[in-house]
């Protein structure tokens, strides 16, 4: 399925994909409203989410509580290029969570093919169509 990348007006692009509408905007500092995320906060988010969905079909499958559950991720950035050099992702389980699960929940969120993408990245072909 393709998709469609529209510009409604200022630094807003928005993706439709698969039925859903995406918004983005830039932060007023990048020239935008703030209106929306930007595409980097989609990104990081698209990690923090994907290894989320692992991590909670992780607990409902073995109906473990994940009422106060969540992940936190920190990004650490290289001081010359600005780059993104690692993420850290925090599971935060509640107390009672078994600890006999502690690595395979680690592993349910280590299977994340946001991640994994990352890891071993796809090729990128750029056209330029007109007309």
């Amino acid at each position: 399925m393709d998709m469609v990348v529209t510009f409604p007006g200022g630094k807003r692009v928005d993706a439709q994909y698969k039925g859903n509408t995406i918004k983005t905007d830039q932060s007023p500092k990048g020239g935008g409203e703030g209106s929306a995320p930007t595409p980097f906060d989609l990104f990081i988010s698209s990690i923090g989410t994907c290894a989320g969905i692992f991590v909670l079909s992780f607990l409902q499958e073995r109906n473990i509580s994940y009422e106060d559950a969540k992940i936190i991720l920190r990004t650490e950035r290289n001081a010359e290029n600005h780059m993104i050099e690692k993420i850290h992702i925090d599971i935060n389980l509640n107390n009672d969570f078994p600890e006999k699960y502690k690595n395979a929940v680690k592993s349910a969120a280590d299977l994340c093919s946001v991640k994994k993408h990352l890891i071993k990245p796809p090729a990128f072909a750029i056209n330029v169509n007109i007309g």
